[in-house]
């Protein structure tokens, strides 16, 4: 299954494979090269082995990182039938140091060798890492290209279902041809030394470093989120033609928002002057410049980001959690009852994740208890690499009910090591006083489509009228799965005239960005949102589960969804309804209904009853508890259709 991973860790993967001769067929001679520990190894200190597995690396590529433990488990599976397994580092941003500290953090074993001058990437014709080659007895270069099929651009398999290097060594072994001889290779560009033309009209200090403390080190820096930092020269040096390649494929910085239509606080561009700077300092092959020139580099308020010390500090657990090295991990939902007696406004909030380096994104909801009813999502703050505080003017304040629980929605990335995570939310509370407008996010949704097989551009619509009484719309958010393909929101007012608030022509499930408004609209009477969502479900969709499913919407990623958030300010006051369900339309009953026998259909075991445990997790931390009406902690479909009749009646 396709699964898409983060983009911080597949933004540096190849869109497009460097020009270079494939060596499959050509004899390879003999290499020397110091390994991690300063000793000289050769090719030819292996004469005696059957096949030999060359894999170049660079030890803060993502990818590189991620098949660290695959290729020693390759290295210790084929050990007995006489194959050796080397990794080589030719990256000139690499020191033997940290080529050790890779393989102690990766629990490699195999010998890695530092190819200071590039020499055995031009032997290899090698342009990424991580790039393998299986050579046979004679050292002529049979297979080139990926280690497995798992991962490409901007996509992850959940498994593999190509391992080609085995698959190589197996036909090697047997004295065979392997039946794949060339793949393309996914991963970073090769940071291979070169000689700076020094009379170049751009350089790192100048020109190159403003741009990126500008636009780059809030994640690319020491202990982020980013796979490398970009704070020093030779480190920048190395990434050069990567940083220029991701900026050419506009897979870098993240940003999906069409920037024809509306302007938002929060936008990550670079202009077309900053992006020419950096190809032309690239291709000028990186030169330095007057060091002494450098921008002073931007201070970071380390730990929380809040205007004054907090009232409540919530931890996600007690207990951190561990992030498997490698792999797909589902979201993961922790609940958490940070003890309150009476209701709060919550003015500020920040999220600090534990390891930034795993965390790709965090969202704390609220989950009120059964007698409140809930004030739109229950959306309370957000944790994006680059974004983990909210902080309201005065005035504004999202409001949580006494008794309410925080749910933890935990995205993590692996990287290639295992680690821990225990992310806190910190909590600035409002005097109720003072607050005159609450922040709610609010939704449009459809959840009545079918995209058939293989479909390239299915469409679906939904449509948000209603808003408080004298809103203000201060934000938007698309979201879809895996299929998800484009996302625009037209906002059409009492006259009639239409105006696009938000266009992603290249939806990325991977970001879930909330385009925060620079200037945010008054809502009149009778004003509305079209949206307009398309789905690709074809085979040329690389985040496609399966190409060959007719899909329908579910909160698993291998289904979909179509849902645009909308963040409005509105009176207090304006918010809060009385039950109508007693008025609810028979299409609104015929829904309701029709939810709750699908999910009896999915989950139930056959005694009519849902109990916790046989419920996807986001549901039963987020409406069980809600639809439980009786509190005996099991559901009927009578009270998922009355709680589900319930929710599509209220109005917010």
């Amino acid at each position: 299954m396709l699964r898409v991973l983060s983009l911080l860790i597949l933004s540096f993967a190849a869109a497009t494979p460097v020009p270079v001769a494939a060596r499959v067929g050509v004899v390879v001679g003999d290499i020397r090269l110091p390994d991690s520990y300063g000793q000289q190894r050769s090719l030819r200190d292996y004469a005696a082995a059957d096949a030999v597995v060359v894999v170049f690396l660079g030890v803060e590529c993502p990818l590189a990182k991620l098949y660290g433990p695959r290729l020693e488990a390759i290295a210790e599976d084929y050990c007995d039938r006489n194959v050796i397994v080397l990794g080589v580092n030719s990256n000139r941003q690499d020191s033997l140091t940290e080529l050790a500290a890779y393989g102690r953090r990766h629990g490699v074993t195999f010998p890695l060798l530092k190819d200071n001058h590039a020499e055995a990437a031009e032997a290899f014709g090698a342009t990424r890492t991580p790039e393998a080659f299986v050579l046979d007895h004679q050292r002529v270069v049979r297979y080139q290209g990926r280690i497995d099929d798992q991962y490409d651009v901007g996509a992850v398999r959940q498994e593999p279902t190509r391992h080609f290097i085995r698959e190589a060594l197996e036909a090697v072994l047997a004295g065979k041809e392997p039946t794949t001889t060339e793949t393309r290779a996914v991963g970073c560009v090769i940071g291979r030394p070169r000689d700076p033309d020094n009379d170049a009209t751009v350089s790192y200090a100048e020109h190159v470093a403003p741009i990126l403390e500008r636009n780059c080190v809030e994640c690319h820096r020491d202990g982020e989120i980013a796979p490398f930092a970009l704070r020093d020269y030779d480190e920048v040096a190395g990434w050069a033609d990567t940083i220029a390649e991701v900026v050419r494929d506009q897979r870098m910085p993240p940003w999906h928002a069409n920037p024809a239509h509306g302007e938002f606080s929060n936008a990550r561009l670079l202009s077309e002057s900053e992006k020419q700077t950096l190809y032309d300092w690239a291709e000028a092959g990186a030169p330095a410049g007057d060091i002494e020139k450098l921008p002073p580099q931007r201070e970071f308020v380390a730990g929380w980001r809040l205007p004054r010390d907090p009232d409540l500090v919530v931890a996600m657990r007690e207990e951190p959690y561990r992030v498997a090295a490698e792999g797909v991990i589902d979201y993961q939902y922790f609940a958490v009852d940070p003890g309150f007696t009476e209701d709060k406004w919550v003015q500020a909030a920040d999220i600090v994740p534990g390891d930034r380096s795993v965390v790709h994104h965090v969202i704390v909801f609220v989950s009120p208890p059964i007698d409140r009813p809930r004030q739109g999502l229950g959306w309370l703050g957000a944790y994006v690499p680059g974004q983990s505080s909210m902080s309201l003017p005065e005035g504004r304040a999202r409001f949580v009910p006494a008794g309410s629980k925080l749910v933890f929605q935990m995205h993590y990335t692996p990287n290639g090591a295992e680690s821990e995570d225990l992310t806190r939310m910190e909590l600035v509370f409002a005097d109720p006083a003072s607050v005159k407008e609450e922040v709610v996010t609010i939704e449009a949704v459809n959840p009545k489509f079918e995209i058939p097989p293989g479909d390239p551009d299915y469409r679906v619509t939904a449509s948000r009228g209603g808003f408080p009484a004298g809103a203000e719309l201060i934000g938007l958010a698309p979201h879809m799965h895996f299929r998800g393909k484009s996302f625009r929101m037209t906002g059409v007012g009492p006259d009639g005239k239409e105006r696009v608030l938000l266009d992603v022509p290249h939806y990325d499930f991977n970001w879930q960005t909330n385009y925060r408004l620079a200037n945010p609209i008054t809502l009149p009477e009778s004003f509305r949102v079209d949206c307009e969502a398309s789905f690709d479900n074809s085979a040329a969709n690389p985040a496609n589960p399966d190409p060959t499913a007719t899909v329908r919407w579910g909160d698993q990623s291998f289904e979909e969804m179509m849902v645009a958030f909308f963040e409005v300010a509105a009176p207090v006051g304006a918010l809060r309804t009385e039950d109508v369900t007693e008025a609810a339309p028979d299409s609104a009953r015929l829904e309701a209904r029709a939810l709750a026998q699908r999910l009896f259909e999915k989950h139930d075991d056959g005694d009519g009853k849902l109990l916790r445990r046989e419920l996807p997790h986001a549901f039963a931390l987020f409406a069980f508890d809600r639809y439980d009406r009786n509190n005996d902690q099991s559901l009927t479909e009578d009270e998922v259709f009355e709680s589900a009749l319930a929710d599509s009646a209220r109005p917010f």
